[in-house]
């Protein structure tokens, strides 16, 4: 199980690289060093002050005194009038020159990211920063700005990492301003006169036995940049134990006049006070006697101690409070933290309506617990289950399972409705084809492990809280990650504070979280607005907890280092849960480097790209578009257009994939466009091996074992993954599931064929296809009739096999223990009883699966068999024996199918396509016989047939089509005109399809007039 890392965690985990900063080199001023300043200073007050006195005194005043008037159109253009023009445009490229200056000025005493850009002033803002660098490269603060500051002239992508975002949203390590070497050094020694009197008044109450500590925080080297990660990793032999520095120096003046206020955002220059047991040659002790100070410094340390003071009592308690297992990360030290916990409310609503209190064991496992958190307590990893193991990666990743199973249902059923235009009777087939080896196996990991409740709920409560905002006039706030806590809460992690959520949303553990919890979930109603945060993906599970990071909202590039086959698994699982996710609509996902084979997952949704030139070349459009239609739109971001009135496709998301590490230079220009990327709604997760990604906002670790880390976040998270193995088993099923593939099929034969003879009558009937009887059996204790039922009938349905973990899934979906699983396929099989030759009815197959003996059969299988008897069989060459098996499989359909079964039971049918099977096989048997009636010009016996179709597949287009063809025959044209009234009014505003318009045209050519004059 995941475990959060504690301020005071000893233990040693994988992180980042070391990379020990090293000193600046320094080198001695030369005579050419001061020439090349001195010249830049006369040139910059030349162009500064000398070309605007030089225009103010000479020329003078270029513009007109006057308004323009006609009459200026017919004066001639003297030399006058040519200076005059020159003027202002001298004017003009004087001030662009001048904000250039200012420009580059800024940049290089914050440090800060890269220098914005001037419009249009490309070669006027290389000679102004030119000038500038050399101007300060002599300086008396020259050594304190960024590296490289000699070759600010010249490529940037060696020296400086492109800005993210504004320092108070930006957690991925952008570092600011480093101050003079002399203010640091009194800073210092401010800080150690600080220390040693506070710790005489607090009568020695400092982290540690030995004397207090300092670390100055070193500048930038390349791109490598501090962090108190490494620092802590280098001192005190653990990253981990940041949150001990960040404590003890949060809130507290530096030298500069701010405040550290954040862990991943600290400066150059800032001192860091040490735990007593920090080691190392870069570390300074305070000293004996402290260095006289006068008193306006005096009066500075001692509000600094006082700030020190209260910081460290509060970090202490917090502290405390995570030793007691407190349940939530530092939420100071993080931007993504762990929400509290609450207890779970003891709901009575949480039993499935329809099992009694008198229900047996088996019916009240697990039925207390949450859905989620049961269902990954209930399933073992592979392999632990006596032989029963399925995926593991698929089994742990409830709402990625339930997001591929709900896709896999919609392209089973778009098959399905696409072989049902294409042909009647054999020429078609109406089963998909049985999954076999991984890919079976990789399908009942997705109906064991999905989530369907879950995704339901989180869609819900995503939308309805968007509703809610839009009603209230108030804007969407930008969220960061979501939670899915253990007991069924939704936690909802803001970038910052968004005042009180509306109802029955609630406050979390401070102003930045928003809470809804389950009960209050499980009210909300479908709501017909956008989703709002489309870009949430699962990242994995930690105390319990499932993170969902919202890609969308990140404040530049999330990078993600490790081993490519590592990160391969984290690419596909985020890549297959985007592109099914059932709580975002209208999203792109762009993937680089890999995925090609995943599209069919959702054709409409992912794109591959070949290489990283396409997708700069992509993306550097797109941004450009989706800028311009916000400034046309007048938003300032996608989060205030996209459940406002304006909801259009320019407020979908794109979020792209890039699994391989791009170079330097790709790598800078994807800084630069995922700079504004939040804005827009685009989100990038990039790839890279060596864990340094310029403009990378956030940065995460995935390791051999399975774990994503991200320090700086203080995330350790149990990491989701789709394996290679897992990817190309699901793969498949969506491939063999394909309406375009499975066209080129031949007609398949049903999994399970009967003998419809006299001579083959079972042991066992159970009649599924409306009121569920079951003929041949006793009638269990009353207590256990309802769930051997339900276990009976899902066995029934799938006569290749049901595998032990997913028969147990569909009767318990918030989880239930092997044994007593185990029981009830005991009792199934003691209830079935066996043949008369000694063979049991319930058995196993060679790989573990329950499957029925031939003796038990169902109506659903007569059904199947009588067609394709028909159609394929003997009727195919027999006309009277074709009619009887048609009439026969028709007096079968007395209704849907499991009809008046009991509320709360039969959940799974869900995820089954037969409700899409029946009224198709219905239809085809109604079209069958309507054919063979109307070949011997027996009309009303084809409209009977016709009819009795209609009654269970009401929707079929063409039994109305073929209806319309059999009254027409009968010759009685008031009929036929009721009828195409009756087709009208059934079809109410959508109108009548094309098909069955074009062929009233035909059979009755006035039935327009007709269905106005009804209207």
């Amino acid at each position: 199980m995941a475990r959060r890392t504690t301020s005071n965690s000893t233990g040693t985990s994988p992180g980042p690289r070391n990379r020990t900063p090293q000193p600046l080199p320094r080198r001695r001023r030369t005579v050419g060093d001061f020439a090349k300043a001195l010249l830049a200073l006369v040139a910059l007050l030349v162009l500064l002050v000398g070309v605007p006195g030089a225009l103010a005194t000479q020329i003078g005043w270029p513009l007109p005194s006057g308004s323009p008037g006609l009459d200026w159109l017919q004066r001639p253009i003297t030399v006058d009038t040519f200076v005059n023009v020159l003027t202002v445009v001298v004017w003009f490229a004087w001030a662009q020159f001048t904000a250039c200056v200012l420009v580059e000025v800024k940049a290089a005493l914050s440090g800060v990211g890269l220098p914005n850009r001037v419009p249009g002033a490309g070669p006027s803002q290389l000679l102004a920063r030119q000038l500038v660098a050399a101007l300060l490269l002599v300086g008396a603060t020259a050594a304190s700005f960024a590296p490289g500051l000699s070759q600010l002239g010249q490529q940037l992508e060696g020296n400086q990492r492109p800005v993210a975002a504004a320092a108070q949203q930006t957690p991925g390590g952008l570092l600011g301003s480093q101050e003079q070497n002399a203010s640091a050094a009194a800073a210092l020694a401010e800080q150690a006169l600080h220390a040693a009197a506070r710790a005489e008044a607090a009568q020695g109450a400092q982290v540690g036995d030995d004397d207090t500590k300092f670390y100055r925080i070193q500048p930038p080297e390349g791109r490598h940049h501090d962090s108190l990660w490494e620092i802590a990793e280098r001192h005190l032999g653990d990253g981990r134990r940041y949150k001990e520095i960040y404590r003890l120096n949060k809130d507290r003046t530096q030298p500069d006049g701010s405040k550290l206020s954040e862990a991943s955002l600290i400066r150059p220059g800032w001192i860091m006070e040490m735990p007593g047991d920090a080691r190392g040659g870069d570390l300074v002790e305070v000293p004996d006697e402290a260095p006289a100070v006068s008193e306006e410094a005096q009066r500075q340390i001692s509000d600094y101690a006082r700030t020190g003071d209260g910081d460290r009592r509060q970090g202490g308690a917090r502290q405390e409070g995570a030793g007691q297992g407190g349940g939530s990360v530092d939420r100071d030290t993080a931007h993504i933290s762990l929400p509290e916990q609450r207890p779970a409310p003891d709901r009575g609503h949480g039993q499935p309506e329809g099992r009694g209190q008198g229900d047996d064991q088996e019916q009240g496992q697990g039925q207390g617990g949450d859905a989620q958190g049961d269902r990954e307590h209930a399933a073992p990893a592979a392999g632990e289950d006596g032989g029963f193991g399925l995926p593991q990666a698929l089994l742990g990743a409830p709402l990625l399972a339930a997001g591929l199973l709900g896709a896999l249902g919609r392209r089973r059923r778009q098959a399905l409705w696409h072989s049902a235009l294409g042909a009647v009777g054999g020429r078609r087939g109406m089963e998909p084809p049985t999954p076999t080896g991984a890919a079976a196996d990789a399908q009942d990991a997705l109906l064991v492990g999905a989530d369907p409740e879950g995704v339901r709920l989180l869609d819900r409560s995503l939308r309805g809280l968007a509703a809610a905002l839009a009603g209230e006039s108030r804007p969407l706030p930008t969220v960061y990650a979501a939670w899915m806590s253990g007991n069924g809460d939704l936690h909802l992690q803001l970038a910052q504070p968004a005042g009180r959520p509306p109802t029955p949303w609630q406050l979390g553990q401070d102003q930045t979280f928003w809470m809804l919890a389950r009960a209050d979930a499980e009210r909300y109603e479908d709501v017909d607005t956008a989703a709002p945060y489309p870009g949430l993906v699962s990242l994995g599970t930690m105390d319990d907890s499932r993170l969902l990071l919202n890609l969308e909202s990140v404040p530049g590039i999330v990078s993600l280092s490790g081993r490519e086959q590592d990160r391969a698994g984290v690419f596909a699982s985020v890549a297959a849960e985007l592109a099914t996710s059932g709580w975002s609509d209208r999203m792109t996902i762009t993937l680089v480097g890999f995925g090609e084979d995943l599209t069919p997952l959702a054709p409409n949704r992912l794109r591959h790209l070949d290489d990283v030139e396409a997708l700069v070349e992509t993306m550097e459009a797109e941004t450009r578009q989706r800028r311009g239609a916000l400034g046309a739109a007048g938003q300032d971001s996608v989060l205030t257009g996209r459940t406002g009135p304006a909801q259009h496709t320019r407020w979908a998301p794109h979020l792209v994939l890039l699994a391989a590490e791009p170079s330097a230079e790709d790598a800078v220009k994807l800084a630069e466009l995922a700079a504004d990327a939040s804005r827009l709604g685009i989100g990038y997760l990039v790839g890279t091996e060596s864990g340094d990604l310029p403009g990378a906002a956030w940065e995460m670790e995935i390791t051999g074992e399975g774990r994503l880390l991200a320090p700086l976040l203080g995330l350790e998270l149990d990491a989701q993954l789709l394996p290679v193995a897992q990817q190309r088993a699901v793969v498949e099923l969506f491939v063999d599931a394909d309406p375009e593939h499975s066209d080129d099929r031949p007609a398949t034969t049903p999994p399970f064929l009967v003998d419809v003879s006299e001579q083959g009558r079972p042991a066992v009937y159970a009649r599924l296809v409306g009121p569920y009887e079951i003929i041949g059996l006793d009638t269990p204790d009353g207590e256990r009739s309802a769930l051997l039922h339900e276990a009976l009938a899902l066995l029934l349905l799938h006569r290749e096999g049901v595998h032990p973990r997913v028969l147990s899934s569909a009767l318990w979906p918030r989880g239930v223990t092997d044994d007593v699983r185990d029981a009830l396929v005991e009792r199934l099989r003691g209830w079935l009883g066996g043949d008369p030759d000694g063979t049991q009815r319930l058995g196993s197959d060679a790989t573990g699966r329950l499957t029925l003996a031939k003796s038990v059969v169902s109506d659903l299988d007569v059904l199947r068999s009588l067609y394709h008897e028909a159609t394929q069989g003997r009727g195919a060459d027999s006309r009277a024996v074709r009619g009887r098996l048609l009439t026969d499989a028709l007096v079968l359909v007395r209704g849907p199918l499991l009809a008046e079964r009991p509320d709360g039971r039969y959940g799974w049918l869900t995820h089954e396509i037969i409700d899409a099977q029946l009224p198709l096989l219905v239809a085809d048997i109604g079209l069958a016989l309507s054919a063979f009636h109307l070949e011997k010009d027996r009309a009303e016996k084809a409209i009977e047939a016709l009819d009795a179709a209609l009654g269970s597949a009401p929707d079929d287009e063409r039994l109305w089509n073929e209806l319309l063809r059999a009254t027409h025959a009968t010759g009685d044209s008031e009929r036929l005109r009721r009828l195409a009234a009756d087709l009208v009014a059934r079809s109410g505003a959508r109108g009548l399809p094309s098909r069955t318009e074009a062929l009233l045209d035909e059979l009755l050519p006035t039935w327009r007039s007709g269905a106005a004059a009804v209207g």
